[in-house]
């Protein structure tokens, strides 16, 4: 496995709290853009703890933007007391490595939940990210994001072109290089914790869906479903309270 980075932190509630989860965001994105699950878990009482990836936000940059390599992050950060993460909650390109992870080091989590996981990406999904990221990059103004994102939280919106503005695009545009094909189902296969996906909406646009879905769930029988109706790829954005219940639920 690469050599692990250390990743830069931020936490929400008591660090005394017995219940410690961490949070791992998507590609493009940032540690503080998980504040709305950060903060409803503050509230349920847990210590959420989000990190900053490998080229994203403040953390260290690097030559390697591997799957791989992000996990070798991921399995590295601990929490501060020692121990496994009672939880970890990873978004899209999050849940891939948070995937990797797990199967990797099986004690670094007794719990997975995953959003909308970037488990397995076609050409035609590689692309919509692609391009995504092309122009979120190319044009990363408020009133961009707020023209395409109408109905989400000001704060979501401030903190995406935040996001965007430390990431590196090298970083960005190499994920998607390097990582040809883009496929951790052998490894969610090898998960051995309770694993519960959340997904978006296929009517509006879900990564996790179909063919792929129906694969993970039927090969591994810790894994379970549930869908996210209404919400796009970024559903704690989308429809965040709905988001929230059912991450209240997979948690209980």
């Amino acid at each position: 496995m690469p050599a692990p980075l250390t990743l830069p932190r931020l936490s929400w509630g008591d660090p005394a709290s017995a219940r410690r989860a961490l949070l791992v965001h998507g590609l493009g994105s940032s540690g503080a853009l998980m504040w709305r699950f950060g903060d409803a878990l503050a509230k349920d009482g847990w210590h959420a703890t989000a990190v900053d990836l490998r080229g994203h936000g403040d953390a260290p940059r690097s030559l390697d933007y591997t799957i791989a390599a992000y996990a070798a992050d991921l399995a590295a950060t601990v929490p501060e007391t020692g121990g496994s993460w009672d939880a970890v909650i990873g978004h899209s390109l999050g849940g891939a490595t948070s995937t990797a992870a797990a199967a990797s080091a099986p004690s670094w989590t007794r719990r997975l939940v995953l959003i909308d996981p970037a488990i397995a990406l076609g050409e035609r999904d590689a692309k919509i990210v692609r391009k995504s990221q092309e122009r979120a990059f190319d044009d990363n103004r408020i009133e961009t994001v707020r023209a395409e994102h109408p109905h989400w939280h000001p704060q979501d919106i401030e903190l995406k072109v935040d996001a965007v503005h430390r990431s590196s695009r090298w970083a960005v545009e190499q994920t998607s290089a390097q990582n040809r094909p883009w496929d951790v189902r052998a490894d969610a296969a090898r998960i051995a914790v309770p694993a519960h996906v959340i997904g978006a909406d296929p009517e509006v646009y879900s990564i996790f869906t179909g063919e792929t879905a129906a694969e993970v769930l039927a090969a591994n029988p810790l894994f379970t479903m549930s869908v996210v109706a209404g919400a796009g790829h970024s559903l704690h954005r989308d429809e965040p309270e709905e988001s929230l219940r059912q991450l209240r639920e997979a948690l209980s």
